[in-house]
């Protein structure tokens, strides 16, 4: 990744999501980065906690995010994204914002708020 601008290093790594390509992904987040609950507690730190959330999300296999609008400010990227995914349920989606802060081209902290969640098809029974 040459360009670090914040747009470009979450783009990068909505991108390495979507591919399902861990190395990439965990190339776009600070070896000590930080996920949380938006407002409310740490979900993950360091690339040792990151790379399994991520590893059991990529097993989905209707796992997609689409971003639907995207806001920067200065290091901050504001995501609004509709994801596909296999819940319990059944195959559906989730409405997420994901607030990004970039350093040093690379993600530091991510926080996310999940939305509206929308079975599409029923789990078979």
């Amino acid at each position: 990744m040459q360009d670090t601008s914040p747009l470009t290093v979450v783009q990068a790594q909505l991108d390495a999501f979507n591919a399902r390509d861990i190395d990439a992904l965990m190339a776009t987040y600070a070896l000590d980065a930080e996920q949380f609950v938006l407002h409310g507690e740490r979900l993950a730190q360091g690339h040792a906690e990151l790379r399994p959330r991520y590893l059991a999300r990529f097993q989905e296999p209707d796992l997609f995010a689409r971003l639907l609008s995207r806001t920067v400010l200065g290091n901050i990227v504001v995501d609004l994204e509709l994801i596909n995914r296999n819940f319990p349920e059944g195959r559906g989606t989730l409405e997420m914002l994901c607030v990004y802060e970039v350093v040093e081209g690379r993600i530091r902290r991510a926080s996310f708020a999940a939305g509206a969640m929308t079975v599409l098809a029923p789990a078979p029974l």
